[in-house]
This record gives C-alpha cells, structure tokens and sequence, in this order.
C-alpha cells in the first residue's frame, strides 16, 4: 500500500514538474519555445489561466499526499520495535563484540 502510495506523489511530482515547464514565464520559458515565433502559445490564448489552475490543484494534491506520508511513515515505525528499525543487540553477547554496550578491554598504550 504504501509503495502505491509513494509511486502516485513521485508521478504527480513528474507531472506538476512538466506542468510548470510547459506554462508560459515573463521571459516565453518553454512554452514560447513550443509555440513557435512571437512567444505565442501552442494550447490557445486562455491556456494560461488553465494551466494555473491545474497547477496549483495538483500542488496541493501533492503537497496533502506528502503530509499523508509522513504520517504513514510516522504510524509505520511504530509497530516495529522500538529501536526505529536498528538491530538490539542479544542480552548474553560479548561485551567486546559489536553492538555490545558494556566497554571492552582498552587497547594496550591506553588507560
């Protein structure tokens, strides 16, 4: 479920990343390169309006479906252990081994 979830934001990040390439900026952008000479646009005059709209519905789509993770991911570690997802080290390990937490032996030259 949640790698459906994670595929539909990184598509509506690809798609509102065209979106915004293809709209029409104070200097043509990338929209005057597809519409030929003069900066006119190839989606029609009123294009400009609609895409403005598209674009922030798909904004906010996006940016609701980020929180909506992050709550997910949040909810998630949780029912793991308590460790947040890092190994516990085993009660009878050596003190010396890695993991441990009671310090080993100190290096010869150290006290």
């Amino acid at each position: 479920m949640s790698t459906l979830f994670m595929v539909v934001l990184l598509l509506l990040a690809v798609f509102m990343i065209l979106l915004i390439l293809v709209q029409k900026g104070k200097g043509g952008g990338l929209a005057g390169a597809l519409g030929g000479a003069g900066g006119q646009s190839a989606f029609g005059t009123k294009a400009g309006d609609l895409f403005t709209k598209i674009t922030i519905g798909v904004a906010i789509t996006w940016i609701l479906g980020c929180v909506m993770a992050a709550m997910l991911l949040k909810s998630g570690s949780r029912m793991g252990d308590d460790a947040g997802g890092l190994p516990v080290p085993a009660a009878n390990a050596p003190a010396d081994a890695p993991g441990g937490d009671a310090p080993g032996p100190a290096p010869k030259g150290e006290k």
